[in-house]
């Protein structure tokens, strides 16, 4: 592992050539002290431009594991190769970022976890909706008591459109492909954990997402263990943009979290007063908090700080979406732990 200390550069390999890796690899060759040495993918052209475009190496999995030179991975490739690629990181003693989920599976992502601490490595797990700055401004005015207790907590996650049905096939399922993201803001905003879950939805887009065993809009309610509760609708297609809010409850007031527009002007005239749709989708709402979690990741690195962002709560997500999915399919609401 690359000596992070008095100064050194790091050097990085990315697996996955995709584009929320090309995100994080031009967010990470801003960062000072950090080189991007390898990209990692399948395809060999993707990984050819990507490399190419910050003067870096196309390389394999074994190649790139096995170089002591590399002191972190960013792993940004199908959640089917998440699991192994963390393990093999910790094995190897490289700090580790990775996309959520961490796996499909508790079990997977539970041995992910054990592999992590064992290794004593710095695991951080992309939910980049803590930093966005309109969110993560409303949580600092929770925590400073400005509504009082937090009571009630209403989520609104909306997609401009589904994804093609071959990704559906393999994504888990909506939600834990789709609504991790939900899971893990109800858990941050909340500061609990649940304890009952009740999730429903309908296939109300395309028939083809039906066929694949999913579905495309949910509702799901959550109660946590000291009573607080959670509502979050969800849907593939909203016809406007890609629409992400938030409000919480408390004992002494409300605070809302809206949508970003690509401007705030505000037109009026006689006869209406409009103003942008949102964002058109998630690498255009997020792009400040794509930045703001590599930047904390690699401070997290060098300067010995723990995450915001851990595997522990890459796992607590996923046993909510594990919930979720297993609430839907039965048609009942289910006790956290149940089952698993």
């Amino acid at each position: 592992m690359t000596d992070i200390a008095g100064g050194k550069t790091i050097d990085v390999a990315v697996f996955g050539a995709g584009r929320i890796g090309r995100i994080h690899a031009a967010n990470l060759a801003r960062q000072p002290g950090v080189r991007l040495k390898y990209v990692v993918d399948v395809n060999k052209d993707a990984a050819a431009s990507l490399a190419a475009l910050h003067g870096a190496q196309v390389a394999d999995i074994d190649g790139a594991m096995g170089d002591a030179s590399i002191g972190a991975t960013v792993i940004c490739s199908s959640t089917d190769t998440h699991a192994d690629l963390i393990q093999q990181s910790a094995a190897q003693k490289k700090h580790i970022f990775c996309e959520k989920p961490v796996d499909l599976t508790l079990e997977r992502a539970r041995a992910c976890a054990q592999a992590v601490e064992r290794a004593g490595v710095v695991c951080m797990i992309g939910f980049q909706r803590r930093f966005d700055p309109t969110f993560a401004s409303l949580k600092a005015r929770i925590d400073a008591g400005e509504i009082g207790t937090p009571e009630m907590l209403i989520v609104t996650s909306r997609d401009p459109g589904a994804p093609p049905v071959e990704y559906i096939k393999h994504s888990g399922g909506i939600f834990k492909d789709m609504l991790i993201h939900d899971f893990d803001i109800f858990r941050w905003i909340l500061d609990d954990e649940a304890e009952t879950l009740h999730a429903t939805g309908s296939c109300l887009s395309d028939p083809a997402i039906a066929e694949a065993g999913d579905i495309d809009s949910t509702a799901v309610t959550i109660r946590t263990k000291s009573g607080r509760l959670c509502q979050i609708n969800t849907a593939r297609r909203a016809a406007y943009g890609y629409d992400q809010r938030f409000e919480v409850l408390g004992s002494e007031g409300m605070l809302q979290a809206g949508n970003v527009r690509p401007t705030e002007v505000v037109a009026y005239s006689k006869t209406e007063v409009s103003s942008d749709v949102p964002e058109a989708f998630f690498l255009e709402r997020y792009r400040a908090a794509y930045a703001a979690e590599i930047a904390h990741f690699f401070e997290a690195v060098t300067q010995g700080k723990p995450v915001r962002t851990t595997v522990a709560d890459g796992l607590k997500a996923l046993e909510l979406a594990d919930a979720a999915t297993r609430s839907w399919r039965e048609g009942r609401p289910v006790r956290l732990g149940e089952g698993s």
